[in-house]
C-alpha cells in the first residue's frame, strides 16, 4: 500500500487525509503544532493515524507523497529533505484534483478572490447549478471531492495553494488582480509572488478560460512577456473590447461572450465600489460561460449581500458607521476600502506587517483620515510612515480598546474604518477572529 504523509491538521490536511484514505492510500498525518479537538475527532472517526506537537521524520520521510500545508514554506529542512530523496511533495489542490472530473473554476487574485468566490457560488446555485464552493474558504477541495459533492466546484485558491500544484487544471480561472503581498516567503522578490498567481493557468489547454482584470499592470506584463494557452477573456473599467470580455460603458457593465451581449448598470449591484464592479465583471463572464440566461445573471448579482470582514457594515451609533474590513491582510486592499469610504474615517490599521510599501495609500490619507487607531505590537513602520500626515495617531493593543479610542474621535457623519492592511496573528487567532472582536466591540458598545 502507497504512503500518503500529511504535513499541517488544519482544514486542508483532515480533508487531504480523508480523501486518501477513501483512495486506499496508507495515511499519516503530522502536524508541529496542535491540532484542534473537532480535527482530532474527525482523524479517530475515520481510523486515520496522526500525530501532534513533533514531525517523526524517519517516518515521514518513508513517504511515496507528501501533501504539505499551504502555510509549510518549501525552505523548510524536512521539505528539502524530502526533495532530496525524491518523494513527490504536492498541494491538497493537486492531491484532489487527481480524484475528480468535475469541472472546476478557480479564483485567485491578491485581493477580490473571497468576494468573487462567493458571489460566483452564489450565481451559479441561484441559477440552479450542481456547485459547491470550496479551497481557501468554507471546506477544503480535497474533503469536497472525498463526499463527490458536485458537477461544478468554485475554489478560492492562494498563491501558497498554487505553488504545489504540477497537473491542476481549472476549466475557468480567473485572476482578480495582482499587488504586493505575502512577500517574505517569496525572496521578497515580487516577479515570484506574480509567477505563483499565473501557476492557475499553467495546465490550461485552448479549451480553456482565463479571465483577468486588464487594468492590472502586473498581469499585463506578465501577459505579455509569456505565452498563455487559454482562451483569455479580459475585463476592465477603463478600456472596451470587441470581442470576449467585460466593460464600463456610462455605469453600465457590458458582458460580451460569443457573440451575446449583456447589459447590468452599476448602480443597482448590491455590493458597491469600482473593485466590486470588477467583481461582478468576472463573475457575469463566469455565469454566461456557463449559458445562464441574461435576466437571470443580472437578479442574482443585484441580490448577493457581499461576505463577513469585507467592507461589512456593521452598525451606525451616534451617527457614526462602523465598518469591519478585516479581511484587508495588505495594502492593496486597504486601498480600496479607503477608496470606497466618501466620508471623513478614522482608520483601524496594523497588525504583522508582510512588507509593506504605504505610499500608495498616502493620497487617500491625506484626503480622508482625521485619525489613525494602531491595532498592533509594533506599530513603528505605520507611524512613520503617517505620523506627520494625520492630526491624531494612537496605540493600541486590543479591540476594546481600538474602538473605545475610534469612537472617542469619531463625530457625528465619520466612519469608523477596521481596514488592518496587515496580517493579524500578533493580537489575534485570524482576521476571522479580529473582524469578530470588532463587531462584538462595537455592537456592546
Amino acid at each position: 500500500m502507497k504512503k500518503l504523509i500529511i504535513l499541517g491538521g488544519g482544514e486542508s490536511g483532515v480533508g487531504t487525509a480523508i480523501l486518501g484514505k477513501k483512495q486506499g492510500w496508507e495515511v499519516f498525518l503530522s502536524d508541529k503544532g496542535k491540532i484542534a479537538p473537532k480535527y482530532q475527532e474527525i482523524l479517530n472517526q475515520y481510523t486515520i493515524e496522526w500525530e501532534e506537537l513533533q514531525h517523526t521524520e524517519a517516518r515521514i520521510l518513508q513517504a511515496d507523497c507528501i501533501v504539505k500545508s499551504p502555510g509549510i514554506p518549501d525552505k523548510v529542512a524536512l521539505i528539502q529533505q524530502a526533495k532530496e530523496k525524491g518523494i513527490e511533495i504536492i498541494s491538497e489542490i493537486e492531491f484532489a484534483y487527481r480524484y475528480t472530473d468535475s469541472e472546476i473554476i478557480a479564483i485567485t487574485g491578491s485581493n477580490g478572490k473571497t468576494t468573487t468566490t462567493s458571489l460566483a457560488f452564489y450565481v451559479l446555485k441561484e441559477l440552479g447549478l450542481d456547485v459547491e464552493v470550496g479551497g481557501n474558504i468554507g471546506f477544503s477541495f480535497a474533503q469536497l471531492v472525498a463526499n463527490q459533492s458536485a458537477k461544478n466546484y468554485v475554489l478560492e485558491l492562494s498563491s501558497f495553494q498554487l505553488d504545489g500544484i504540477t497537473s491542476f487544471r481549472p476549466h475557468i480561472a480567473v485572476i482578480t488582480n495582482i499587488s504586493p503581498d505575502h512577500l517574505d516567503r517569496y525572496d521578497y522578490k515580487y516577479e515570484n509572488y506574480i509567477e505563483a498567481k499565473f501557476r492557475i493557468t499553467k495546465n490550461q489547454t485552448e479549451e480553456d478560460f482565463l479571465i483577468y482584470d486588464a487594468d492590472d499592470e502586473a498581469i499585463e506584463n506578465w501577459m505579455n512577456q509569456n505565452e498563455i494557452k487559454a482562451q483569455k477573456v479580459p475585463f476592465s473599467i477603463t478600456k472596451t473590447f470587441t470581442g470576449n470580455g467585460a466593460y464600463l460603458e456610462n455605469q453600465n457593465i457590458i458582458i460580451q461572450m460569443e457573440g451575446i451581449k449583456n447589459t447590468i448598470a452599476v448602480e443597482e449591484l448590491s455590493i458597491k465600489g469600482s473593485h466590486n464592479v470588477k467583481n461582478a465583471m468576472s463573475v457575469a463572464l463566469i455565469a454566461q460561460m456557463k449559458n445562464i440566461r441574461k435576466q437571470t445573471i443580472k437578479d442574482s448579482l443585484c441580490r448577493f449581500e457581499g461576505v463577513e470582514h469585507r467592507l461589512e457594515k456593521v452598525a451606525k451609533i451616534e451617527k457614526v458607521q462602523y465598518i469591519n474590513d478585516s479581511k484587508a491582510t495588505n495594502v492593496n486592499a486597504a486601498y480600496f476600502a479607503l477608496e470606497s469610504v466618501k466620508t471623513p474615517i478614522v482608520w483601524i490599521v496594523g497588525g504583522v506587517d508582510k512588507g509593506n510599501d504605504y505610499d500608495e495609500l498616502m493620497n487617500f490619507v491625506k484626503q480622508k483620515v482625521k485619525a489613525i487607531v494602531c491595532l498592533g505590537t509594533d506599530n513603528k513602520k505605520i507611524k512613520n510612515a503617517f505620523q506627520s500626515v494625520v492630526p491624531v495617531l494612537v496605540e493600541t493593543n486590543n479591540m476594546k480598546d481600538a474602538v473605545v479610542k475610534s469612537r472617542q474621535l469619531a463625530t457625528e457623519g465619520d466612519t469608523v474604518l477596521l481596514s488592518p492592511a496587515c496580517a493579524s496573528f500578533d493580537l489575534f487567532e485570524n482576521y476571522e477572529d479580529r473582524g469578530r472582536q470588532f463587531k462584538e466591540e462595537v455592537l456592546g458598545m
